[in-house]
């Protein structure tokens, strides 16, 4: 069976809509997708992103007329690479339910591109996060060679958790985190984002602060510090500590020290006809998180 000329364009007509429709949906709730800057550079068709990272060594010193001994300065660089992986699902639509919903003058029913974007999103995000070992991808959340941070236990019964802990121990575990980053730099590297799980976020989001209570301990924080500018949540953060504790992670969210790449963003090819139905193919590609100075990050288990 095939559609006539009139079902077909009526079909084309709502892949259109479909398309454009699904593009635009937005998951606010994916924060690793608006956390950390997407970049599409690599383009489609690779399966291998290298990126160069370079150091630079020697001094330079004072020297007396007709000196010779110049210290000699050097660059070296290291070449690393991350896997693209490919993603993939499809929906489809029966023969009958586009008639039905030509003849009805109907918009077919668009829950099931809408779904088959959220899978691609559901799998990004969770790649932009979390380290896959088996396909060789990492993840923000456990990315190597970021400081770890050794919180002071001094809060209610020797507890490390800022619930047992009163505002002013909780900025200076803060503080602790932020000179973990920028005392080995020699502060060339300075965070500006600050992550926890929901739950301490909305302790320091509601926790009123001062005599009369006139702000809360989140809002002192963005005002007094110098560096943090922006605390946010990530529900991935609970019980991903060691020991199923939280965790807490500052760092620098800028393209020039974190990206999530993605080669190819959501992409649906024509409609394929399978029997008494058409299927629509959906892909994208994604290789994880690259870090380019693991030095501007840290965390803190046991929030």
């Amino acid at each position: 069976m095939r559609l006539d000329s009139n079902e077909s364009a009526f079909f084309n007509r709502e892949l259109l809509y479909v398309k454009t429709k699904v593009y635009d949906a937005r998951l606010a709730e994916l924060k690793g997708l608006s956390l950390i800057p997407i970049s599409t550079e690599a383009g489609s068709g690779v399966n291998e992103i290298a990126y160069q990272q370079y150091r630079g060594v020697g001094f330079a010193k004072i020297i007396a007329d007709y000196a010779k001994d110049f210290p000699r300065v050097d660059v070296y660089g290291e070449e690393k690479s991350v896997k693209v992986k490919g993603i993939g699902d499809s929906y489809g639509y029966s023969i009958t339910e586009i008639r039905q919903s030509q003849r009805a003058g109907k918009n077919l029913d668009q829950r099931r591109a809408i779904t088959a974007r959220r899978a691609h999103d559901e799998q990004m995000n969770r790649m932009s996060l979390k380290s896959d070992a088996v396909n060789g991808t990492n993840g923000l959340l456990d990315y190597p060679g970021i400081t770890e941070v050794t919180l002071q236990a001094d809060g209610t019964g020797s507890s490390k958790t800022w619930a047992s802990k009163t505002a002013d121990q909780i900025v200076r575990d803060i503080n602790d985190m932020v000179n973990a980053v920028m005392e080995p730099t020699y502060a060339r590297e300075v965070p500006d984002t600050l992550l926890l799980p929901i739950a301490q976020y909305n302790d320091i989001a509601t926790r009123r602060i001062g005599e009369a209570g006139e702000k809360t301990l989140l809002k002192y924080i963005l005002e007094n510090s110098p560096y943090i500018k922006k605390i946010d949540w990530l529900s991935e953060l609970k019980n991903f500590g060691a020991g199923g504790t939280n965790r807490a992670l500052i760092g620098r969210f800028d393209e020039e020290h974190i990206t999530l790449e993605i080669p190819q963003p959501f992409e649906q090819f024509e409609p394929q006809q399978e029997g008494m139905e058409y299927r629509i193919p959906c892909h994208s590609e994604c290789a994880g998180t690259i870090i380019y100075y693991p030095l501007a990050f840290a965390f803190a288990d046991g929030i």
